[in-house]
């Protein structure tokens, strides 16, 4: 087991799309651009930064592996608790925001809504309707 691993501190978002993406989580997260280049912009949530990287700017991060292109497919999928996803599904949609699936209710106890941000990261909301057997 390795010790001293004990929080998420940024989750780095591959984009094809800087402006897009950036306004994507600027509009409709609500967040704050805390820092930002010509390649990057750094928004922060309360435990964590999310760093969007212009695609062609992170081959160096992931080395010797290449960066995915977002038509492959899903990358990744974060969740994010909230306590109503019936209400984050409605603003979402507001927000013209391309809905994947959801709401339903999962085996797992969540109801979830899964949803992409410009750059076909996924992203999923989930209410706790009971804790898993």
């Amino acid at each position: 087991m390795i010790k001293g691993l004990s929080k998420i501190e940024v989750i780095t978002l591959f984009a094809e799309d800087l402006a897009a993406t950036r306004a994507f989580y600027e509009d409709v997260f609500g967040l704050e651009v805390v820092w930002s280049d010509e390649a990057s912009a750094v928004v922060r949530l309360d435990n964590l930064m999310i760093n969007i990287l212009r695609a062609d700017r992170a081959d160096t991060l992931v080395e010797p592996h290449p960066v995915a292109a977002a038509q492959t497919g899903a990358r990744l999928l974060i969740t994010i608790e909230v306590a109503d996803a019936n209400a984050v599904h409605e603003q979402l949609k507001q927000h013209g925001v391309t809905i994947l699936n959801g709401p339903v209710d999962r085996p797992w106890g969540r109801r979830t809504v899964a949803f992409t941000d410009p750059a076909g990261n996924a992203w999923e909301v989930a209410q706790i309707l009971r804790q898993p057997s």
